[in-house]
């Protein structure tokens, strides 16, 4: 750190007497525009165990026995000494009609010291953590002539160390609930090497369903998020949460689409269904959690509803075919809005949350450009118009935009909002992003980034050369990252909303990279794009100065005010491998406060973060004195830069 310290003080210093061939004029007298107070946000989606071993804190993998029609996936009967038993699914004993199964566990030989057991292995193992308590739940029922007791335990891969225990003394023949809390003594090791153990100690048969294991979770919320990943959301202050997600919205079939009346309610009415990225949702995050994760990050819900048109071609025609999942969209959308007296309001009260929730964005779908057939007009339309005779105060947006071709985006009804979607390498964005919006009619419809990343390769990143590199990027793609936010920035008048995709990956197992953050069971990191997005979304006004940098193909920026404090953020991006000297000159000021805060984000660009280096590449923060309405700034090598300084 000292090094680093050292680094930015050479590069971060004021100076005299250097002539800069970079300069920036800016008029702290001429606000060009306002900035959108929506523009940085975060876009959601069930992809690389986002949710399900990601935010959604749940231990278990496969907690209701349904991630596999025929074995009893991530499930195992583990050996104890003399102990005999077998785990099979069994549907004739399902614990409800939405969980229509149940693990049953006949044991055939079993005592004290060797007791029937079997596992969960967790989502690539069970975190433990010491003078921590576990919440474990779960549904049982015995064959006649058993009992008990039942102990339910978190215990190391070699069963050497038992870490937490609990028992239930009895069962009955009937389906209960058991509740018990797990504690960890305060000096056991960190680890994540270990499973959820069942055991029983005498011979029978015991069917369970729906077995569950929480840790502490953000705000001690039930059912609730991983804190650590929080923090990071939290951190980034977002404006808003697009959800419940892009393909996850639209599923592989229009059965699989997210079903969100069927994720309401308590979590042993939740059947789950199957994503689009190779594995089974539990629904644990169901709407409902959706929104309190907006609410506990202080942002808005941007709700995506599902408009007909799913991945693999599945389609409903306009007119009365759609008509009910016009319907459904209403009635999701009175369950976030509606009061205490509506149908779906009430239903909310009900479930927990008596106050609705602000909304003031609508998405029809997701990325219905690749509806070939050209129906999206229709659709859209139908929607539209349904939306607006009942809601007329939401914004509908179209998940058709610009950037695709003029016969896919064809607009009768026409939209408050368009969605684009950007993935690209970090030197397109580099050379594009000083003109890209010149081009658009800033009179027509705002424009919503709601999926963008710079991957740094010359192949995209559906591209299967993309398995070999880490799951987050490296700091060449956090410049282009960079440059890409500043044009919106500057353009934020029109372009009132952005959110970067995806935004978590479980190390252990990813369909898609570049990915924000990453994360095994145990801990967390952010790339070096995600300190690039930090920066930005936590440093800007709400007015657009005009700001003229002589060299864009050598550093782009974006400058902002706050129009209450009078406080000046400039963010700059120095895009060599040599520091710049940039001649900065505020026009328009009397004075500007004696000293500027600074904060710098510069390494190699082939530097990244990873789980053993999660802080390899991270912000320096700083002062700069004396400074000046004219003073030439050095930005270092390969750098984001915000100066944040008081104009007087």
């Amino acid at each position: 750190m000292k090094k680093i310290l050292a680094l930015l003080a050479l590069f971060s210093s004021l100076t005299s007497g250097i002539s800069a061939d970079v300069t920036l004029t800016v008029s702290a007298d001429k606000p060009t525009r306002k900035v959108s107070p929506m523009l940085y946000g975060l876009m959601t989606e069930e992809i690389n165990h986002c949710y399900d071993g990601g935010l959604y804190a749940e231990l278990v993998h496969n907690r209701a026995f349904l991630d596999d029609p025929k074995t009893p996936k991530y499930w195992a009967v583990v050996k104890s000494g003399d102990s005999a038993a077998t785990i099979t699914l069994d549907p004739s004993q399902p614990l409800n009609e939405n969980i229509p199964t149940s693990l049953r566990f006949d044991v055939t030989s079993a005592t004290p010291s060797a007791p029937g057991e079997f596992a969960n292995e967790g989502y690539w193992g069970i975190p433990v953590k010491p003078s921590t308590q576990y919440k474990a739940s779960f549904y049982a029922k015995a064959s006649t002539g058993f009992s008990g007791p039942v102990t339910i335990a978190i215990i190391d891969n070699d069963g050497s160390t038992v870490y937490a225990k609990a028992q239930v003394s009895s069962l009955s023949t009937n389906w209960q609930n058991y509740s018990l809390t797990l504690k960890t003594k305060s000096k056991i090791t960190t680890t994540t090497k270990a499973r959820l153990v069942i055991s029983v100690q005498h011979p029978g048969t015991v069917w369970f369903g729906l077995v569950s294991l929480f840790p502490p979770t953000w705000n001690n919320q039930p059912n609730g998020f991983r804190k650590d990943l929080m923090q990071l959301l939290v951190d980034l202050k977002p404006a808003f949460l697009r959800l419940p997600g892009g393909n996850y919205l639209e599923g592989d079939t229009i059965e699989t689409r997210f079903p969100w009346k069927k994720t309401l309610g308590p979590i042993d009415q939740r059947p789950g269904h199957q994503g689009p990225w190779g594995y089974r949702s539990t629904d644990g995050l169901g709407l409902l959690e959706f929104l309190e994760w907006c609410e506990d990050m202080k942002a808005e819900p941007v709700l995506a509803v599902f408009a007909g048109y799913a991945l693999k071609g599945g389609l409903v025609k306009a007119g009365p075919d759609l008509e009910p999942f016009v319907q459904e969209a209403l009635e999701e959308i009175e369950y976030v809005t509606g009061s205490a007296d509506t149908k779906w309001g009430a239903q909310r009260v009900k479930d927990g949350h008596p106050k609705p929730f602000t909304l003031h964005y609508v998405e029809i779908g997701n990325e219905d450009w690749f509806d070939r057939k050209k129906t999206y007009d229709a659709r859209f339309a139908q929607f539209n118009n349904a939306i607006k005779k009942k809601y007329p105060e939401l914004k509908c947006i179209s998940s058709v935009g610009n950037e695709q071709p003029a016969d896919l985006r064809v607009h009768s009804s026409t939209p408050d909002v368009l969605d684009e979607h950007y993935y690209r390498n970090a030197d397109a964005f580099i050379k594009d992003s000083p003109g890209h919006f010149d081009k658009y009619n800033r009179h027509g419809p705002e424009i919503f980034v709601g999926e963008w990343a710079a991957h740094e390769t010359s192949f995209p990143p559906w591209d299967a050369k993309s398995a070999a590199l880490p799951p987050t990027p490296n700091m060449k793609a956090a410049l282009g990252d960079a440059v890409w936010m500043a044009a919106m920035e500057r353009n934020s008048d029109f372009v009132t909303m952005q959110c970067y995709a995806p935004l978590f990956v479980n190390v252990n197992d990813r369909q898609w990279r570049p990915d924000l953050i990453g994360y095994d069971a145990l801990r967390s990191f952010g790339a070096p794009s995600y300190y690039a997005f930090r920066m930005f979304s936590r440093n800007v006004g709400d007015t657009i100065l005009k700001a003229d940098l002589s060299e864009s193909n050598l550093v782009q920026g974006t400058v902002t005010r706050d129009s209450k404090s009078g406080i000046i953020y400039m963010k700059l991006v120095n895009l060599q491998s040599a520091a710049q000297p940039v001649k900065i000159e505020i026009k328009g000021v009397r004075s500007v406060g004696h000293t500027a805060e600074v904060e710098t984000l510069a390494a190699d660009p082939s530097d990244t973060n990873s789980m053993d280096a999660p802080e390899k590449v991270i912000p320096v923060k700083g002062k700069i004195e004396k400074v000046k309405p004219a003073f030439t700034y050095t930005l270092a090598p390969n750098s984001i830069t915000v100066l944040k300084l008081r104009g007087k």
